[in-house]
C-alpha cells in the first residue's frame, strides 16, 4: 500500500493506494480513519489503523482530474543534508564533508508533486535537485547508534529540493535563503511505508529537464547513508513524527554544469525514484502578491 492525499491545497483528503489481485489500482478514502496524514496520524499508529480499515473495507475515491497533494500534511520541520553524494560535491568544487552538512527548509515550501513552481522574483539561478525524502514515524532523540535508526522511519518519498543558487550562496552565509522560496519542495506523489522499502540504499534516482536527462544517481553513492543521517541528527535535535529529511542529491544540477542552464518559466522538470513513483513540475514566473 501507498499513502496519498488528494484535493485542493489546504483541503486534501487522506487516501491509500492499493492494488487488487488482478493488478488494478484503487484509491481508497482514509477519512474514516484519520483527519489527515500528519503527526497525529503517526502518533496514533497510523499504518496499523490503515491495515485494519482495509480489512473492513473502505470507499473508493474518484480521483480523475483531482489534484494530488504532498503525501504528508505540512511537516513540523524539513531537515536537509547538503553535499551528501561525492559526485555532487566534486561537481560544485566543494570538499567532501567529514560530517553531514545540515540546513533547514521552511516547511511551507512543501507542495504537491505536480504543482507549478514559481521562479522567485529576481531569480537567475533556480536549480533542481532530485532527492530521497525520509518521513519520521516516531519521536527520535539521542539514538545510541545508526543500527536502530531505520526503525524510526515511517516511509519514503520523492523530493525536489529546488534551490536558488544566487540567494543561497551569494546573498547570505546561510543556505536557507535560497532553499525556502515559495513552492521549493514538491513532495510525493506517494509515501511508501518503510516496510516496503527493505533497503533505502538500493534506489536509483533520475531527473530530466524538458526531456533531457540531467541527473542519474543511486542512493548507494551517499556519503552518509540514511541510517547514519537519522542517528546524527538525533544527537542535535528531536525528530518528531511527520518530520521530513531530504537526504541529498547526486551530480547533474545546474550549479555543476559548465553552461549553467538554470530554470526559466515554461520549463518542465520530471523526477523519479525506483519504487516511489514520479513527479512533474512546470516552472512559472512568480506572480505579484495579492491581499
Amino acid at each position: 500500500m501507498k499513502l496519498m492525499r488528494y484535493g485542493d491545497a489546504g483541503h486534501e483528503v487522506p487516501a491509500v493506494l492499493t492494488a487488487d489481485v488482478d493488478g488494478r489500482e484503487r484509491v481508497l478514502d482514509l477519512s474514516p480513519v484519520t483527519r489527515d496524514i500528519d503527526r497525529g496520524f503517526w502518533e496514533a499508529g497510523g499504518l496499523r489503523l490503515v491495515r485494519d480499515a482495509l480489512d473492513r473495507g473502505l470507499r473508493e475515491l474518484p480521483v480523475s482530474g483531482v489534484r494530488v497533494g504532498a503525501p504528508v500534511a505540512r511537516p513540523g520541520k524539513v531537515v536537509c543534508i547538503g553535499l551528501n553524494y561525492r559526485d555532487h560535491a566534486e561537481e560544485t568544487g566543494a570538499a567532501i564533508p567529514a560530517r553531514p552538512v545540515v540546513f533547514m527548509k521552511d516547511p511551507g515550501t512543501v507542495v504537491g508533486p505536480y504543482d507549478t513552481v514559481p521562479i522567485p522574483r529576481g531569480s537567475t539561478k533556480t536549480d533542481w535537485e532530485v532527492e530521497l525524502a525520509v518521513v519520521i514515524g516516531r519521536r527520535t532523540r539521542y539514538l545510541a547508534s545508526p543500527d536502530t535508526a531505520l526503525e524510526y522511519v515511517a516511509g519514503y518519498a520523492i523530493s525536489n529540493d529546488v534551490s536558488e543558487r544566487e540567494f543561497q550562496l551569494e546573498y547570505s552565509s546561510q543556505w536557507d535563503l535560497g532553499k525556502s522560496c515559495e513552492g521549493f519542495n514538491p513532495l510525493g506523489p506517494v509515501l511508501v511505508p518503510a516496510d516496503d522499502v527493505p533497503d533505502p540504499q538500493s534506489l536509483g534516482l533520475r531527473l530530466r529537464v524538458d526531456g533531457v536527462q540531467r541527473q542519474h544517481g543511486h542512493t548507494k553513492q551517499m556519503i552518509f547513508d540514511v541510517a547514519h543521517v537519522i542517528w546524527y541528527l538525533s544527537q542535535y535535535m528531536v525528530l518528531e513524527p511527520g518530520d521530513v529529511i531530504n537526504t541529498g542529491t547526486p551530480a547533474g544540477v545546474a550549479l555543476g554544469l559548465p553552461d549553467a542552464p538554470y530554470l526559466r518559466p515554461g520549463q518542465v522538470v520530471e523526477l523519479e525514484i525506483d519504487g516511489l513513483g514520479s513527479q512533474r513540475q512546470t516552472f512559472t514566473a512568480a506572480r505579484e502578491a495579492t491581499a
